[in-house]
């Protein structure tokens, strides 16, 4: 059956790219905005025109650069702190010094910020103290060493906001590799549990299975069956201490982290849950259900069915092969309930954890971790002399939810 690979993107800086390309757009039209209504009053209008020509044609064809970390290079950084450097000291060309003394904004004037916050989106809090002070400087130089409360406020401002805002970025993406982190080790763990289930639902029965008729032939199948219980120890080891699957990558993105997972397909369509029950009919199993079909997904019927013949299986083991079973299926409006009841001697109080610790996972995985999977529950209820019921509910609502 072909893989299925679904890809989540966890992207937080994402926005700010976006936000980003918005601003120098808005802010273009703004510097030449100023530019057109204090035309008369400039020195050199002509200058500060050419100037503005470079800064649209500019702004325009560089906003894919800015869509995101990939696109937005170093080589283009330089060059856009560069348009916005060289109008910031052009300014003493085309303004006369008694407009730059009264406080006359400079060519990019606000457009300046977006060249440095794409410093700070990029590459964190360091390259946005970096630009940031040579646009400092920029200004510095610009009104001849002596700057006004004005330019000072917003060369503060730039600064400050940059900075806060590079470091904002720098902890949102160590959150995303630790959350794609705890998403792949949430991922194995299921693999891992899965893998688990279908090995004790075959290879652990056979092996044990072996081991015990070995045992009562005696023999050379009585050295077999040692070997078989040798190798059950050592495969439930193996199961119960890290099966890793490859199914499961994550990656640091250039536009944020990145979680890959296959997954098997299933097949479309609800399928009945009574037809994937009726085989475990026998001389010593009932089974009662109800006339109407019982519709789940293909995954949720399958696991469901899984998990009743693990519970038959430990019938099977533990209650001796003369004892009988019972499966009831309930279909209520919003659950399917199963519920499977022997009339063995029961299980001792204790025993289940003695069991799982042991590496015996049958109650563990191959019931409690299908239906936990499911968004279902499993309930055991066992009273020594009396019998065990298991109670297998899965809610419809999170059903259908399962792919």
């Amino acid at each position: 059956m072909a893989a299925r690979e679904r890809v989540m993107r966890m992207s937080v800086e994402q926005p700010l790219w976006r936000a980003l390309t918005g601003y120098r757009v808005l802010t273009m039209m703004y510097a030449i905005g100023l530019f057109a209504s204090a035309y008369d009053e400039i020195a050199h209008p002509r200058v500060a025109l050419a100037y503005y020509v470079v800064l649209a044609v500019w702004t325009l064809t560089t906003l894919p650069r800015v869509a995101g970390a990939a696109s937005c290079t170093k080589r283009f950084l330089a060059a856009d702190l560069t348009v916005a450097l060289t109008g910031i000291l052009l300014t003493r060309v085309a303004e006369s010094p008694e407009r730059i003394e009264a406080g006359a904004p400079t060519l990019p004037s606000i457009w300046t910020a977006g060249a440095v916050l794409a410093f700070a989106i990029k590459g964190g809090w360091r390259w946005a103290a970096f630009a940031s002070t040579l646009v400092a400087a920029a200004n510095l130089v610009h009104r001849s060493g002596v700057p006004t409360r004005d330019t000072v406020h917003m060369v503060l401002l730039v600064w400050i906001a940059s900075i806060a805002i590079g470091y904002v970025v720098e902890v949102a993406r160590a959150s995303e590799r630790t959350l794609a982190r705890a998403l792949e080790i949430e991922a194995a763990t299921r693999e891992r549990e899965r893998l688990a289930r279908d090995i004790h639902d075959s290879v652990l029965q056979v092996l044990a299975m072996v081991q015990r008729r070995g045992a009562v032939i005696g023999g050379e199948a009585a050295e077999l069956g040692r070997l078989a219980g040798e190798q059950e120890v050592a495969l439930r080891t193996l199961v119960s201490g890290g099966l890793v699957p490859v199914s499961r990558v994550s990656e640091d993105a250039a536009e944020g982290a990145v979680v890959r997972t296959v997954e098997e397909p299933d097949d479309d369509g609800p399928v009945d849950l009574r037809a994937l029950l009726a085989p475990f009919a026998a001389a010593r199993v009932g089974l009662a259900e109800p006339g109407a079909p019982v519709r789940l997904p293909p995954l949720a019927a399958r696991e469901l069915a899984a998990a009743v013949s693990a519970a038959l299986d430990n019938v099977r083991e533990h209650a001796g092969a003369d004892a009988r079973a019972w499966i009831l299926v309930e279909d209520e409006p919003d659950a399917v309930i199963v519920t499977v009841r022997d009339d063995g001697p029961g299980i001792p109080e204790g025993r289940l954890a003695q069991a799982e610790g042991e590496g015996r996972l049958g109650v563990a995985l191959s019931i409690r971790g299908r239906l936990r999977d499911l968004g279902g529950t499993a309930e055991l209820i066992s009273t020594p002399g009396q019998g065990t019921e298991v109670e297998l509910k899965v809610p419809k609502q999170m059903a259908r939810g399962q792919r």
